[in-house]
């Protein structure tokens, strides 16, 4: 608990509009009990008083900064509970009295009790429910401290270890004993038993040093690796004099003068990490014809740019450290016998543009056999132990023995992770990639009326289980962790949340711990370039994309059609589901005439027929696209392409609809990171996407794109509007100069 001073001052701040407050209060409190949110507190307050003067005193001092920071309110007569959140990861819980207006601070605890009694009184009252704290387990593990450090883990590290070496000649063992363990295949690395103390490899560093410094910079190690052995050394500190040398020194200082660059950068040469597993277990998971299925999407590419990046660095480092290794990485999946003619049914598929690197499929085993068609992310968690023993023994056969690290991807491969991790005793790094308790308001409390559909009880059991596990967690965003000034990020969703009649978790995940680190990722170069950059466009796919687009024929790929080709157009791409909120922005379009008229829309997603899916979200998604394009009569302003699968083309299209001086449109309901509006942007695309999220980082908005609220949609769509009537008239003014100088 943090920042409870920020509370002790309320009674003052009570006292001076006392009969206001308690005309609030007895309004909070006289439609019973609820769960509120901050806009709805909001509003009852406006409604109780209505002048804006005595409004605006009432909210005056330490009671408005704590309303301003409320971010939920349980409303259990007389009380109302209110969850405070001063800012990214620090909360405090308060109740207070209807009548009285008197003020106590209580515990998450407390504060998680008045929410359960909303939804399950007698489980809230029940001295046995299942209580949950992960925070226990973390007592005397060192944290970061201010908001603004979360997610910068690796640096906290090396600070903290740049202390502990500090602290006297001996403080440095434990970084000597690490590397004495150090070896490949048994044969030893850096150093051997000759070098166990501080002392013997401060010593034998400086008459290294001294050999060393005499040699030509780009002597192969090879040439004086003997001699180095003789003092204690093994292979690993350089291919060359020059990389040996500068190895050695910087141990040299950090054994004698340690500081974080240096703990940093020694680290970074070590040799320690060749083989690598990365679970992603759900979806179709393949190169070629998968992206837009059910469950398959930004997840896939991320994952494959990751390997690829991966292989590269892995390479250079060995070369690096002068080791003759060949690295490998497994991507391990699902095998999906019903793979609807793509590659998902193959066990060995290796990575394009790699050399050791593979997908390895393992299929669901149950007791009736391998399980055959695609499962949803939702139902998958009866496989996943079994799974995770089938998925063990084949890497440990085609590995020859245990991997340096594992890591997970979201909530499944996390899981599954977690468990091989612990089984084999290696280290475990985890994604969340979408961590779905923040995708649905309110569902931990409602999880009952959920689960049957979500199945939201494994889920949430999952994720507290992997990010706790977990050695290091890799988030694309500070959003992601700790979200922005106004909204709890999706890891701080799980700081302290119930599951009335299941669990109460006080003390979930602390955003603050050092194991969370910002890694944003890219879009590739290669394929996501700008439209401006003619001789490296792909045209051997424009004749395919201007059908795609403007023929009049319908057929399975595309419905609909652009009645005048001339609009700009205005495109979104992702899958249909309600996160997404593609239907949301097709009734923004639907509603506002003004946009209609300026611009076209083009959608590319999922399936026309709700009966070729077997997502349940997706296909009410489709049935409310049908509906909404007839509705709105839009056919004529909008086509509806079916899901894309080849990246290359659909590079290109996006510059296609950057021909026509369009924009991209990302709406979502809340996006983690958002790769398709860095891959518009990369394509020169003017990009409007959702502020709910990681788009919030990417785009500065008013300056590399623009913010958009997905849950107003008039104000979004008319932003939109306003962008494109901005670009007509500048065009108009345009064209009448030219006009001007062709007429004089």
């Amino acid at each position: 608990m943090a920042s409870a001073a920020a509370v002790d001052t309320m009674p003052d701040a009570l006292r001076q509009s006392r009969y206001h407050m308690k005309r609030c209060f007895a309004r909070l409190t006289g439609l019973g009990r609820r769960l509120m949110k901050f806009q709805h507190i909001k509003d009852e307050i406006e409604q109780t008083i209505e002048d804006k003067i005595e409004r605006s005193k009432v909210l005056e001092g330490s009671l408005g900064d704590i309303l301003s920071s409320t971010q939920e309110a349980a409303v259990v007569p007389p009380y109302v509970a209110f969850a405070i959140r001063h800012s990214p990861g620090i909360w405090d819980y308060v109740k207070v009295h209807a009548d009285s207006l008197s003020v106590d601070i209580i515990t998450s605890t407390d504060y998680l009790k008045f929410k359960e009694t909303l939804f399950d009184e007698d489980w809230a009252k029940d001295e046995n429910a299942l209580e949950i704290d992960f925070g226990a387990f973390n007592v005397g593990i060192p944290s970061l401290v201010l908001p603004s450090s979360i997610g910068d883990g690796l640096g906290y590290v090396s600070k903290f270890m740049t202390s502990m070496n500090s602290k006297g000649p001996e403080s440095a063992k434990p970084l000597v004993e690490y590397l004495l363990t150090l070896d490949h295949h048994g044969e030893k690395l850096m150093i051997n038993e000759t070098l166990n103390t501080v002392g013997k490899l401060q010593a034998a560093l400086l008459i290294a040093d001294v050999f060393i410094s005499a040699l030509p910079k780009d002597t192969p190690y090879q040439n004086f690796e003997q001699k180095l052995k003789e003092w204690g050394f093994e292979k690993g500190w350089g291919e060359n004099a020059e990389r040996v040398r500068q190895t050695m020194r910087i141990l040299s200082e950090i054994l004698q003068a340690p500081d974080p660059t240096n703990m940093e950068a020694f680290f970074s040469r070590v040799p320690a990490i060749y083989k690598i597993v990365i679970f992603s277990v759900h979806g179709y998971f393949g190169q070629a014809d998968v992206l837009g299925l059910p469950d398959t999407g930004g997840q896939v590419v991320y994952i494959l740019d990751q390997v690829k990046a991966l292989e590269e660095e892995l390479l250079l480092r060995i070369k690096q450290q002068g080791l003759n290794v060949k690295p490998q990485i497994l991507v391990v999946t699902r095998l999906i016998p019903d793979a609807q003619g793509n590659k998902c049914n193959q066990e060995m598929e290796p990575i394009a543009n790699t050399m050791h690197s593979h997908i390895l499929r393992v299929p669901f085993n149950t007791e009736k056999g391998v399980l055959g068609p695609w499962v949803s992310r939702f139902d998958i968690y009866p496989y996943l132990e079994r799974f995770s023993l089938d998925a063990t023994a084949k890497i440990l056969e085609l590995m020859e023995g245990k991997p340096d690290l594992i890591i997970g991807n979201y909530t499944d491969g996390n899981l599954v992770g977690s468990l091989v991790a612990s089984k084999l005793g290696v280290t475990l790094g985890t994604i969340a990639h979408a961590l779905e308790k923040t995708k649905y308001e309110d569902s931990d409390v409602k999880w009952r009326e959920l689960d049957p559909k979500y199945h939201f009880s494994c889920q949430f059991t999952a994720d507290m289980i992997a990010m706790n596990a977990a050695d290091f967690i890799i988030t694309s965003t500070y959003q992601e962790i700790a979200g922005s000034k106004n909204r709890p990020g999706q890891y701080e969703s799980h700081v302290a949340f119930t599951m009335p009649g299941l669990y109460r978790v006080v003390s979930g995940i602390n955003v603050f711990d050092p194991k969370f680190n910002i890694a944003s990722p890219g879009a590739d170069q290669s394929i996501y370039f700008p439209f401006t950059e003619k001789q490296k466009r792909l045209t051997k796919f424009q004749p395919a994309i201007e059908e795609l687009l403007f023929s009049k024929e319908e057929n399975d790929e595309h419905i609909g059609f652009l009645a005048d080709r001339k609009k700009p157009i205005i495109f979104t791409m992702a899958r249909l589901d309600i996160v997404k909120n593609i239907t949301g922005l097709t009734e923004w379009y639907g509603k506002n005439k003004r946009l209609r008229n300026l611009v076209n829309f083009v959608i590319v997603g999922g399936f026309f027929d709700p009966s070729k899916s077997k997502d349940r979200e997706e296909m009410a998604e489709i049935k409310k696209m049908h509906s909404l394009i007839e509705r709105y009569q839009l056919k004529g302003q909008i086509r509806w392409i079916a899901a894309q699968t080849d990246r290359y083309r659909n590079s290109e299209l996006y510059r296609c609809i950057a021909d026509t001086k369009g924009a991209f449109v990302q709406p979502a309901l809340y996006e983690a990171f958002g790769l398709t509006v860095i891959e518009a942007m990369n394509c020169g695309l003017p990009t409007f996407a959702t502020n709910q999220g990681g788009p919030a980082e990417i785009i500065i908005d008013g300056v590399s794109g623009f913010h958009i609220d997905p849950n107003n949609g008039e104000e979004s769509s008319k932003k939109i509007a306003d962008f494109f009537e901005k670009c007509k008239g500048i065009l108009d003014i345009g064209i009448g100069c030219l006009k001007q100088d062709s007429d004089a």
